[in-house]
């Protein structure tokens, strides 16, 4: 698991910004998705095209999110992160400029539709009630990406959760483009997974600073309990 370390000096400004630093912490369950990022095979699997080792580690805390999200009343969504044909032409900056042929031959083979390493990972608890959402784009939320936005918006969703991987790039673009377009973030330290503790926490400073109000997996699963009981007594 990553060492999270978030600048003092940064967390020293906060209260010059906004009062606390949990925002969203009277989380409304029903207005509210969690989103696991990437959390496939290609990112998961010792030896894979993209191995991120901490990813697997963080899969506990996704889960127990995943199971707090449910009771409570929210809805849980699996990102994944498709390669298609069209994908390689309107993004060519990056399969061109970015990539070698070999390795975009090696991402092409692992993250196109029916490849093994497309698959979300098999120890992540997923339900028939939980939502899967391909995206072709780092970012969710971007243009032609997926519809991951439309279908927030049909159900009333504000608030999004989100964990997976990589923290300093899928995970932070998403959270970054969702908080522009108004919802509600929190970016879970310890349900987030980058190659290296430092550019994990350097997207927890850049979260925390405006973008995000970042929790820990016991913070999160907390609030939601609360949540629940709340609408348990109400019932």
């Amino acid at each position: 698991m990553h060492k999270i370390e978030m600048s003092p000096e940064i967390l020293a400004r906060i209260p010059g910004f906004r009062d606390g630093l949990h925002m969203f912490g009277n989380i409304d369950p029903s207005r509210t998705a969690h989103v696991i990022v990437d959390l496939q095979n290609g990112f998961m699997e010792p030896g894979a095209t993209v191995e991120l080792p901490v990813a697997r580690e963080i899969v506990p805390n996704v889960n127990k999110i995943c199971e707090a999200v449910r009771a409570a009343g929210g809805i849980n969504v699996f990102i994944r992160y498709l390669i298609d044909e069209e994908t390689q032409v309107n993004w060519s900056s990056w399969f061109s400029d970015f990539a070698s042929p070999q390795r975009r031959k090696a991402m092409v083979e692992t993250f196109s539709k029916d490849c093994h390493g497309f698959e979300l990972w098999p120890e992540l608890d997923v339900q028939p009630t939980d939502l899967i959402v391909d995206k072709t784009r780092f970012g969710a939320f971007v243009p032609g990406s997926s519809k991951l936005h439309e279908i927030l918006q049909a159900r009333g969703i504000d608030t999004l959760i989100i964990t997976g991987t990589a923290t300093n790039v899928c995970c932070e673009s998403t959270a970054r483009d969702a908080m522009q377009m108004n919802y509600k973030i929190i970016f879970v330290a310890d349900g987030n997974a980058a190659l290296t503790d430092a550019e994990h926490n350097a997207t927890l400073n850049n979260m925390v600073t405006l973008f995000a109000d970042v929790m820990t997996t016991s913070e999160v699963v907390g609030f939601l309990a609360v949540a629940a009981n709340k609408r348990q007594a109400a019932a």
